[in-house]
């Protein structure tokens, strides 16, 4: 008995893709940066900002990827990567799948709520947004543009205002940030639309890039990640949000990222994307010991 609950809970840990945590908590950890203008949290703010990890990382993504499975198993068995997901291989039944996006969605709300009320709303917004990207009769996934929207919401703009929400108020949340993070985080999505493009045209489900093709796909990205870059470049260049300090740095290094972009995704998959937020993470790390060494720059 025992090994066949070790053995289910492992499939379910699968099932959160624990990969794609880092996806939401890297850049919360960079929202309580911005907001503490510190590397780690205060001692008053360490249990909470434990608890925010646990709900951003394995109790969302749970929540979510187990709603996701249950309504992409079309195309999931013709998806050459999803070859091994439980769900298409029959280690796991929808009716486990369905038992574990409702315990992880309310454990994520019970957990959220010892954060505090509005990180509550904010997690329910998650939920509620994740739903609506896979569940008919929205399914946003199949929505050529609501898809990137509603993922670069959720990673570029409400992973760091949680990040904030641990130590201050999210109505304060810098919205520089916030477009700059919406903007990477759109030019990062749309590639992975490409890389199952093939899965989903024949599943019949209409992606940004089902509907645009591979060309469209790519210059919409460079676009996007160009436009955050000198959203970036100007915010330095004014010493707001982004220290005045990183302005050099940036001019040498945004030319690299934008040709990396390219090199990355013209044809992308994950090994690529991956080496792409490598890359990235670069002058991100560049901007916080700035950021956290320098002072704060202008409030916006």
């Amino acid at each position: 008995m025992t090994g066949v609950i070790d053995r289910q809970a492992f499939l379910l840990v699968a099932v959160s893709r624990p990969w794609f945590w880092p996806v939401s908590w890297v850049p919360a950890y960079l929202g309580t940066v911005l907001a503490s203008h510190r590397w780690e949290p205060s001692q008053s703010d360490l249990a909470r900002s434990l608890l925010a990890l646990l709900v951003l990382g394995p109790l969302v993504w749970g929540a979510v990827l187990a709603q996701n499975d249950l309504h992409d198993l079309p195309s999931d068995r013709a998806n050459p990567r999803k070859a091994n997901a439980p769900l298409v291989t029959g280690r796991l039944s929808a009716r486990s799948l369905r038992m574990w996006y409702l315990l992880c969605a309310l454990a994520a709300l019970c957990a959220a709520w010892f954060v505090g009320p509005l990180f509550v709303l904010g997690v329910a917004g998650v939920l509620a947004l994740g739903w609506a990207y896979s569940v008919p009769p929205l399914r946003l996934k199949t929505r050529p543009g609501w898809d990137v929207a509603v993922n670069a919401v959720v990673v570029g703009v409400v992973s760091p205002a949680a990040g904030w929400a641990v130590t201050r108020p999210p109505w304060d949340f810098p919205w520089p940030f916030a477009l700059i993070g919406l903007l990477f985080a759109a030019a990062l999505y749309i590639p992975t639309t490409v890389t199952d493009l093939p899965a989903d045209a024949h599943a019949g489900y209409t992606t940004f890039a089902v509907r645009y093709g591979r060309a469209h796909a790519f210059w919409t990205g460079t676009v996007l990640w160009t436009a955050a870059l000198l959203i970036s470049l100007v915010c330095a260049a004014l010493d707001v949000l982004v220290p005045r300090s990183t302005l050099v740095a940036q001019l040498w290094m945004a030319p690299v990222l934008v040709a990396a972009y390219a090199a990355l995704t013209w044809r992308p998959s994950i090994v690529r994307l991956a080496l792409l937020s490598v890359l990235f993470g670069v002058p991100t790390v560049g901007f916080a010991l700035a950021y956290v060494g320098g002072g704060p720059p202008t409030p916006v």
